[in-house]
């Protein structure tokens, strides 16, 4: 079979191939580890969407019943992964190889795919444009000039360019539906504890959560279904009340769909508007009932995430210190080391969220600006709560713009974190969401957000599985 229809082919009809034996899982590998290693070595030309690809398939092919056949895999650089590059997207973990793998990609390598990559990342998940990593930005695939967003544009870019069938990333604010909506392809965030995070080197910890990214709906409920599970290593995984399934819905009879005010109004584009519009339409004529909604307290949710994330933040990243692992900077005593090697090995980005968090946390301000977001966290999970006696879901835009230019919002971080103004909510509820693609606007992909109540992952793979079946999006052209 030529490169370009392996390259064709769903995560889930190669998977169905190989194990039918129409196609070996070492062919597939090496179509899709050609291409990325032939954009990795085209540098600032191609996407730099990896910071390390696999020089040949494993030696053992995993077995032809395993249910994800063998089908390669790109993994987000946050994900420890024994023996291979986990740098976080940061100078202070530059070649850094862990001794040990993180949980959900142990269960995904159990379950028969093989790490085909490690992507691109904004540095410790901190961004929404991948212009944070020490490697370098990443670039949209639809437009080379532009961002794929962040923090996991890198894992976006390649799914959508195919480079991948399917890939990992994470979670803490919008970091996988923001890329998605930008790049073209589905990301779901899901619900807080249904992932180990285990092995994921942590940026918030009450936040993070691992998800996939897949070309379609069904692609991204078959790897989430080798996720979830509970993991003894990580106190604040849960068993998922329900076996992932694969999606099936043939129409939204019934469906009561909430579009709360607050976050489809000022500030979005006005061709984002207009295909989200044109979908609430479409989901009518589905069967849907929509009807407007409001989360009185969603406004406050960024102003909230940019406290407790940062906060989390400045106490998981004193760990790098240079003693135990990573960048050591040369100096006379202990103290100039320290700090020496934070302020070689931490980026811009980094360094103004740990003097965030850590102010936010100090002696006589914890009350007046941690705990008071914390105050706006419960508010904001009891608006949803309250929303969902009403809707079976919310739904929003999933980012208020196209793909921005690179460079174009780097000087003004405020214009950076408002695109994650219709995602950060959800993050805070702990609720699971999903971004897929419903249509262009300047040529560029738009994404919309369906929001769940807790552990509603079944209903939600279904409900956008019926509408990306109507809305009949094509990105083929991009990984031509």
């Amino acid at each position: 079979m030529a490169a370009t229809d392996l390259i064709a082919l769903s995560a889930r009809d190669a998977a169905e191939q190989i194990r039918h034996g129409h196609l070996s899982a070492q062919e597939l590998f090496e179509a899709y580890r050609e291409r990325a290693a032939a954009d990795a070595a085209a540098g600032e030309e191609g996407l730099n969407a990896y910071t390390w690809v696999a020089e040949q398939a494993p030696a053992d092919a995993p077995s032809k019943e395993a249910p994800l056949g063998g089908v390669p895999l790109a993994v987000k650089d946050l994900f420890c992964t024994a023996g291979i590059p986990s740098q976080s997207g940061s100078k202070i973990l530059a070649g850094y190889r862990p001794p040990y793998t993180a949980h959900v990609v142990e269960q995904l390598e159990a379950a028969g795919s093989t790490i085909l990559g490690k992507t691109n990342q904004d540095e410790f998940a901190m961004g929404s444009s991948n212009e944070n990593s020490a490697f370098g930005a990443a670039r949209n695939p639809w437009d080379r000039t532009r961002v794929p967003g962040g923090s996991s544009g890198g894992s976006a870019a390649a799914v959508a360019a195919g480079l991948a069938p399917w890939a990992l990333g994470t979670d803490t604010g919008g970091s996988i539906r923001q890329p998605a909506a930008l790049c073209g392809i589905v990301g779901l965030k899901p619900t807080y504890g249904s992932v180990s995070r285990f092995g994921m080197i942590a940026f918030a910890s009450s936040l993070d959560q691992a998800g996939p990214f897949a070309r379609d709906v069904s692609d991204a409920a078959l790897l989430y279904k080798h996720m979830v599970g509970r993991d003894r290593r990580d106190s604040t995984s849960l068993q998922h009340p329900q076996e992932i399934e694969l999606p099936s819905g043939v129409d939204l009879k019934g469906v009561r769909l909430g579009v709360p005010k607050e976050l489809t109004g000022e500030g979005v584009e006005s061709g984002v508007r207009e295909a989200f519009n044109a979908t609430l339409a479409l989901a009518e004529q589905l069967g849907a009932t929509v009807e407007t909604t409001h989360l009185p307290h969603a406004p406050h949710a960024l102003s909230a995430y940019y406290l407790i994330a940062p906060a989390e933040a400045s106490s998981n990243l004193a760990r790098f210190d240079g003693v135990r692992y990573g960048l050591r900077a040369e100096a006379d005593d202990l103290l100039e080391m320290y700090v020496k090697t934070r302020a070689e090995g931490f980026g811009p980005e980094v360094k103004r969220r740990i003097m965030l968090g850590t102010y936010a946390l100090s002696s006589g301000y914890y009350d007046a600006y941690y705990g008071r977001a914390q105050k706006v966290r419960t508010k904001i999970a009891e608006d949803f709560q309250q929303a969902f006696e009403r809707f079976d879901f919310i739904v929003t835009p999933t980012a208020p713009t196209v793909a921005f230019r690179l460079g174009e919002k780097t000087a003004d971080p405020l214009e950076m974190y408002l695109q994650d103004f219709c995602t950060v909510p959800m993050s805070l509820a702990g609720i699971p969401a999903i971004s897929i693609p419903n249509g262009l606007s300047d040529g560029l992909p738009v994404g919309f957000q369906i929001a769940g109540p807790a552990f509603s992952e079944n209903r939600l793979l279904d409900a956008a599985y019926v509408l990306e079946q109507a809305l009949g999006f094509d990105g083929t052209e991009v990984r031509r």
